[in-house]
C-alpha cells in the first residue's frame, strides 16, 4: 500500500492526516470549515510540495 491523505471530520470542521506506507500519520493539516476546503488543501500539497526546500533549525 502507498502513503495517503485521510479526511476525517473534527470537532471543528475537517482535518486530513498524510499516513505512511506502515500505516503511521506522519502529518496532520489544520482544521478546515469544509471538506471542500480540506480537499483542496490536499492539492495543494501534492502540487507545491515536491519541490520544497527543507530549512534546518537544529543548529
Amino acid at each position: 500500500m502507498s502513503a495517503r491523505f485521510v479526511i476525517k471530520k473534527a470537532s471543528n470542521g475537517f482535518r486530513f492526516n498524510l499516513v505512511a506506507t506502515n500505516g503511521k500519520i506522519i502529518a496532520t493539516s489544520e482544521s478546515y470549515t469544509t471538506k471542500a476546503n480540506a480537499l483542496k488543501g490536499i492539492e495543494s500539497i501534492r502540487t507545491n510540495a515536491p519541490q520544497a526546500p527543507i530549512e534546518d533549525l537544529t543548529s
